[in-house]
């Protein structure tokens, strides 16, 4: 097959819509959440193994890397679960046209950054 379209394949040219940059957020977040439940599973079997493992719990998070590593985790389940409240009434078809698209994008981004806000606030 001969074609004389244009390849483009230098990524850093390309400008995605907002839309799509908020789409590819919640995929990181969703991957970020995957490799977590094994942190929140041994965190979880710790504290409900013995008391001295929920006081050694405890006392990690006096830890700076245990507090980031906390807030990365709630900042990827805040966005991700904003993120799929809108996916979710984009299903019942709110939302679906392009303004209201980028409109929702917005909303999601803003919304992302004020739950992500607030995770830090609640772990330091």
């Amino acid at each position: 097959m001969n074609s004389n379209r244009p390849t483009n394949l230098d990524l850093s040219t390309i400008e995605l819509p907002l839309p799509a940059k908020a789409s590819i957020i919640h995929r990181i977040s969703g991957f970020i959440l995957f490799f977590a439940v094994a942190f929140m599973l041994t965190a979880l079997a710790t504290s409900l193994e013995s008391e001295q493992g929920f006081e050694s719990l405890v006392g990690a998070f006096d830890n700076g890397l245990v507090k980031f590593i906390a807030w990365g985790i709630l900042s990827a389940l805040g966005y991700h679960f904003v993120a799929g409240i809108k996916h979710l009434l984009m299903d019942m078809g709110i939302g679906e046209t392009k303004e209201s698209g980028r409109t929702g994008a917005i909303i999601t981004l803003v919304l992302g950054v004020v739950v992500i806000v607030l995770a830090g606030v609640w772990v330091w």
